[in-house]
C-alpha cells in the first residue's frame, strides 16, 4: 500500500458525458467506494480495518449482524445529495426510510467529519476506523438502525413506513430547508407509507419547505420481490404522478452511467423545487405544483459478493442481510470477504494515518451544510418556548362543586385559539388530527387559523386555505402522528386531538417515538425537544351513539408499558382541570404526555384556583365531598376520569342521604402515575403519602376511567390491599350515556352495593339500601327501553353534601 497522503486514484476516462465531468465523477466514485468499504467493515470487522495484513479470522466478529442489501444505494445517494447541497448551497438533510441503512449513515457521518465531532473517540485514523467498524452491532456499541446515535437522524426506521410523513413534518414552516426522503421499495408497501405519498396536498410552497422523496427500487425485501419493482416504468410512473409527483428516473448498475443519471436527475429536481418555490413566493400563486422525486432503481446488495456457494447474491434477496457467512464453518469465505473488501481499493482511499484522502474528503459540505450536523436534526437547538396564554382567562366559573356543567373541549379549544395567535408570528405551533378537530369541539381554534389544504377548494368547504395552523384535512391517524413526529423533532411544538378508540391505529408509531426519546435523553449532544401532546376525546364514555367499535381505553395501559421518564397520563376531572393540565404539557419537553378529556355537558368541579393547585399535586382528598376529617374514614372512594367522577360523587350523595353515619374519604387521582412508588416513576407518591390518603387498611372503591387491571398493575405494591376497581369492562352498545356506565358497572347504583357489600357492619340498613340500589337499576332498564333516554333523576342530578 502507498502511504502517501497524495491522491493516487487512476486516470479518470475523458469520454464520459453527462452533467458532471469526468474528474468530479471519477472523485464522486472514489467517495462511494469509501462509504462501502466503512459499511462492509461495519459489518464485518473485528479488527485490521485498512487490510494492513491479509484477513485472519480472528479480525471477524464473532457473530456478524447487519444489512447489506439497502446499503451501497444509500452510500450512493449520499454521495450525490453531497455534490447538489454544495452546488446549490441547500439546507438539506437526509431521512433513511429503509431501516436497516446503518452503515450508510454512519459511515457517511464519519466520512464528512461529524461522526468523530460528536464521538472523539471514533478518531478520524486507524484506530477510529477500528474502534467504527468494532461497534457496529456489537455489545455496548450502535444499533445496525440509523438510531438516535447516529448524527444527522430524525428517523430510526426501525419499523417501515413512516419516514415520508415525518420529513413532511419537518419541512412544514421551515421554508429553507429541503428533505432528502429515501423510501425502500419495502417500506413504500406499507399503509402509513402509501397514505403519505398525498402529503403533497398539504404543503405550502410559501410557507414551507421542500420534500425530495427517492424512492430505492432494488428489488427486494426480507426474501421476496417488491410490488413496486416488479410493475413496468410505465405504470409505476402513473402511480406516482396520480399522487401529485413528477418522477424522474435512475435505472442501472454500470457506476459510470449511474453517476450520470442520477447526477442530472437531481440537478432537474433541485432547478425544478427553487422553480416552484420562487415562482409562489414571488406571485403569491399556490396553486398545488408537482413536485419532483426520484425513482433510483439499482441492483439489492450493489458492488457486493455476486456469487456465494454457487447462488446470485447481488441484485437478489440473498444480500439483504450478511451476503457472506464468515466464521469457523466457512473458512473459504474469509478470502472472499477480503477480496470483496479489496475491491474497493482503500489504499487509494485513506492516507498513511488511515484518513481520507483531502481531495475526496472536500467533497463533502462544510459546517452545519453537512447532513450529519443540519441543526433540524438536533431540533432541541432550535427549540423556542411557546408564547403561552393565561389559561386561567378562560376558567369557567364554579359558584359551588357541580352547580355548572360545561363542555370540557369547548372551553379548551379558546385556548388553543389563544396559543395558536400568540404563535401565529413564530409559526412553530401546529394542532394535527384525523379530521376530528371539530368533532371533538374544538372550533374555537378556526377563529384564529385555518386547516392547510393545498388541493382544490369548493365554495361550500369550510376553514380551508393555503396555509393554517391545524392539519386535521386528512383522515389518517397515521399519517397526522407522522407529520407532529417529525415537526416536534425538528424543533417546533404541537398537539394531536383524536378520539381515543382510534389513537390505537399509532400505537406503533408512539412506541418508535417513546423510544426515541429514551435513547435520546442519555445523549448529552443530544438536545430536548418538545413534549408529543396527545388530546384523547369522544371517549369510551362518550360513545354511547357509536356504539361498541368507538369504545376502547387501552391506549393508555399501552403508553404505561414505556419508560417512567418518558410517560404521562393525565385524566382532568373538569374544563378548569383541563386547562390547567394543557398549559403544563404544552410547555413540556421530552416527554409524551398523554391528556383524557370529555366534550360532553358535565358537571364542574373546581375553581381554577382550586383545579391550579389540584392538578399540580396531583391527586388529593376532596374534602367538600368527604365526611371523614378528624377520624378515620369507613372506606375510601376514588375516581379519575371525569365520568367516573360524576359516578362517585353520585354514589357519595346517595350514601350521605341514605347512611348518614357512614363516613367516607373521597380522593381524585389527574396524574395517574401518581399512583405508582417513586421507584417506578419519578410522579409516584411515597408510601407514606399514599397511605395517607388510602389508609393502609380500609377498603377502596376506586372507579376508572379505563381497564380495571391498569390500577391494580400501577398499585400492586402498596400495603392496602383491600383495592376494588371499576372501569370498562368490554360491554357497550347503540344505549344511553347512563346506560354505558351501567353495562360496565361503573354507574352509582353499583357502585353504592360495591360499598355496602364490603361494610358487612352496616348491618340492616345496608341491605334495605342495596335493595334500592337494585330496584334503581331495573326501573333504568325499563325507563330506557320505553323513552330512549335516561331516567330524569340521572339526566338532571346535581351534586349536595347531603349533611345531615
Amino acid at each position: 500500500m502507498n502511504h502517501s497522503t497524495e491522491s493516487h486514484l487512476p486516470a479518470p476516462a475523458t469520454n464520459t458525458m453527462g452533467p458532471i465531468s469526468p474528474e468530479l465523477m471519477h472523485r464522486m466514485d472514489a467517495y462511494w467506494r469509501a462509504a462501502n468499504y466503512l459499511s462492509v467493515g461495519q459489518i464485518y470487522l473485528y479488527d485490521n480495518p485498512l487490510l494492513r495484513r491479509p484477513l485472519e479470522l480472528s479480525d471477524v466478529k464473532p457473530l456478524i449482524v447487519g444489512h447489506w442489501g439497502t446499503t451501497p444505494g444509500q452510500n450512493f445517494i449520499y454521495v450525490h445529495l453531497n455534490r447538489v447541497i454544495k452546488k446549490f448551497d441547500l439546507d438539506m438533510f437526509y431521512v433513511a426510510g429503509p431501516g436497516h441503512g446503518g452503515p450508510a449513515l454512519v459511515g457517511n457521518t464519519y466520512l464528512e467529519g461529524t461522526y468523530s465531532e460528536i464521538y472523539p473517540d471514533v478518531s478520524q485514523d486507524e484506530a477510529g476506523l477500528k474502534k467504527l467498524f468494532t461497534q457496529f452491532s456489537f455489545p455496548g456499541g450502535i444499533s445496525s438502525h440509523v438510531a438516535p446515535t447516529t448524527p444527522g437522524s430524525i428517523h430510526e426506521g426501525g419499523e417501515l413506513g413512516y419516514s415520508l410523513s415525518h420529513a413532511f413534518g419537518a419541512a412544514f414552516d421551515n421554508p429553507g430547508l429541503i428533505v432528502a426522503c429515501v423510501i425502500g421499495d419495502g417500506e413504500a408497501e406499507t399503509g402509513p407509507l402509501a397514505t403519505s405519498w398525498q402529503s403533497t396536498k398539504f404543503l405550502n410552497p410559501v410557507s414551507d419547505g421542500a420534500v425530495l422523496p427517492i424512492l430505492h427500487l432494488n428489488g427486494y425485501k426480507i426474501s421476496n420481490p417488491t410490488v413496486l419493482a416488479r410493475i413496468e416504468e410505465e405504470e409505476l410512473g402513473q402511480f406516482l404522478r396520480g399522487c401529485g409527483w413528477e418522477p424522474r428516473f435512475a435505472e442501472g448498475d454500470d457506476p459510470e452511467e449511474m453517476h450520470q443519471l442520477m447526477a442530472g436527475a437531481l440537478d432537474e429536481a433541485i432547478e425544478t423545487i427553487r422553480h416552484i418555490q420562487d415562482t409562489a413566493r414571488t406571485t403569491g400563486d399556490t396553486t398545488r405544483p408537482r413536485w419532483p422525486m426520484i425513482v433510483l432503481k439499482s441492483p439489492k446488495g450493489w458492488t457486493g459478493p455476486k456469487v456465494v456457494d454457487g447462488l446470485r447474491i447481488e441484485g437478489t434477496f440473498r444480500s439483504h442481510q450478511v451476503p457472506l457467512l464468515v466464521d469457523a464453518d466457512h473458512p473459504a469465505h474469509l478470502g472472499q470477504l477480503e477480496s470483496w473488501m479489496r475491491s474497493y481499493k482503500p489504499e487509494e482511499l485513506f492516507d498513511a494515518d488511515g484518513r481520507l484522502l483531502p481531495d475526496l474528503a472536500e467533497l463533502a459540505p462544510d459546517g452545519d451544510r453537512r447532513m450529519g450536523a443540519n441543526p433540524h436534526t438536533n431540533g432541541g437547538v432550535l427549540l423556542r418556548d411557546l408564547h403561552m396564554p393565561d389559561f386561567r382567562v378562560h376558567a369557567v366559573t364554579v359558584p359551588a362543586p357541580g352547580a355548572v356543567d360545561a363542555q370540557d373541549t369547548l372551553v379548551l379549544g379558546e385556548f388553543l385559539r389563544d396559543v395558536v395567535k400568540l404563535n401565529a408570528d413564530r409559526r412553530n405551533f401546529r394542532i394535527f388530527g384525523p379530521d376530528e378537530t371539530l368533532s371533538n369541539f374544538l372550533g374555537a381554534i378556526f377563529e384564529e387559523t385555518s386547516r392547510q389544504w393545498d388541493a382544490k377548494t369548493l365554495a361550500s368547504d369550510e376553514f380551508l386555505a393555503p396555509a393554517g395552523r391545524v392539519l386535521d384535512s386528512m383522515l389518517s391517524e397515521h399519517q397526522c402522528e407522522g407529520w407532529l413526529e417529525g415537526y416536534l423533532l425538528t424543533g417546533r411544538h404541537g398537539l394531536f386531538n383524536c378520539y381515543e378508540a382510534f389513537i390505537h391505529i399509532v400505537d406503533s408509531m408512539f412506541n418508535q417515538h417513546a423510544k426515541w426519546l429514551k435513547v435520546t435523553s442519555q445523549l448529552p449532544w443530544r438536545r430536548n425537544i418538545a413534549s408529543l401532546n396527545y388530546l384523547l376525546t369522544s371517549h369510551v364514555w362518550q360513545q354511547d351513539h357509536n356504539g361498541f367499535t368507538h369504545q376502547d381505553p387501552g391506549f393508555l395501559d399501552h403508553v404505561v408499558n414505556k419508560k417512567a421518564d418518558v410517560v404521562r397520563v393525565y385524566l382532568p376531572p373538569d374544563a378548569n382541570c383541563l386547562l390547567s393540565v394543557m398549559d403544563h404539557c404544552l410547555r413540556s419537553q421530552h416527554y409524551v404526555n398523554v391528556v383524557v378529556a370529555g366534550k360532553r355537558a358535565m358537571p364542574q368541579w373546581l375553581t381554577m384556583e382550586a383545579a391550579a393547585v389540584h392538578c399540580t399535586e396531583g391527586i388529593g382528598i376532596w374534602e367538600w365531598a368527604s365526611n371523614d376529617e378528624g377520624g378515620e374514614p369507613d372506606v375510601v372512594l376514588a375516581c379519575c376520569g371525569d365520568t367516573p367522577t360524576l359516578e362517585v360523587l353520585a354514589a357519595v350523595s346517595i350514601l350521605r342521604t341514605h347512611l348518614p353515619s357512614l363516613k367516607i374519604r373521597v380522593v381524585n387521582v389527574v396524574d395517574l402515575m401518581k399512583l405508582e412508588p417513586p421507584t417506578e416513576h419519578p410522579h409516584g407518591l411515597s408510601d407514606r403519602d399514599y397511605d395517607s390518603l388510602f389508609t393502609t387498611d380500609k377498603h377502596i372503591i376506586f372507579a376508572f376511567h379505563g381497564y380495571p387491571w391498569l390500577i391494580h398493575r400501577l398499585t400492586y405494591r402498596r400495603a392496602n390491599r383491600n383495592l376494588h376497581v371499576r372501569g370498562y369492562n368490554e360491554e357497550g352498545t347503540i344505549t344511553t350515556a347512563f346506560d354505558m356506565r351501567v353495562q360496565n358497572r361503573l354507574d352509582r347504583f353499583h357502585l353504592v352495593q360495591d360499598v355496602i357489600d364490603r361494610l358487612p357492619q352496616l348491618g340492616a340498613t345496608g341491605d334495605y339500601l342495596k335493595q334500592k340500589m337494585r330496584d334503581k337499576l331495573v326501573e333504568h332498564s325499563h325507563y330506557i327501553d320505553i323513552h330512549g333516554q335516561d331516567l330524569p333523576e340521572i339526566r338532571n342530578w346535581t351534586w349536595t353534601a347531603n349533611r345531615p
